[in-house]
């Protein structure tokens, strides 16, 4: 387990201002911080079982691993104006009011 996994100040915070109908960066952080620290526990609990199901803590990890990984990407950056067309395929127009 990383220390932001067994930090509890270390786990992401739902914000306020988030709009619910929508699954943002920061819901998505939330989430995904408490799915890895669950999986985390998880681990630890079957690599410490007697006797060790070596093909479920294969599984176990492997899915770990996954977790983190979709951790990782979540935090590179949100979308801007300058990856808005990479990500979504075509150019964005901001419209800005006066």
């Amino acid at each position: 387990m990383t220390d932001a996994e067994s930090n509890p100040a270390a786990v992401p915070q739902r914000e306020d201002t988030d709009d619910q109908d929508l699954l943002t960066y920061g819901e998505v952080a939330v989430r995904l911080a408490e799915e890895v620290r669950a999986q985390a526990v998880l681990v630890t609990e079957l690599e410490g079982a007697e006797p060790v199901d070596a093909e479920r803590v294969a599984r176990e990890r492997a899915r770990l691993a996954a977790l983190r990984d979709a951790q990782e990407r979540n935090s590179r950056r949100p979308i801007n104006d300058e990856n808005f067309e990479r990500f979504f395929g075509y150019r964005g127009t901001p419209r800005y009011e006066s």
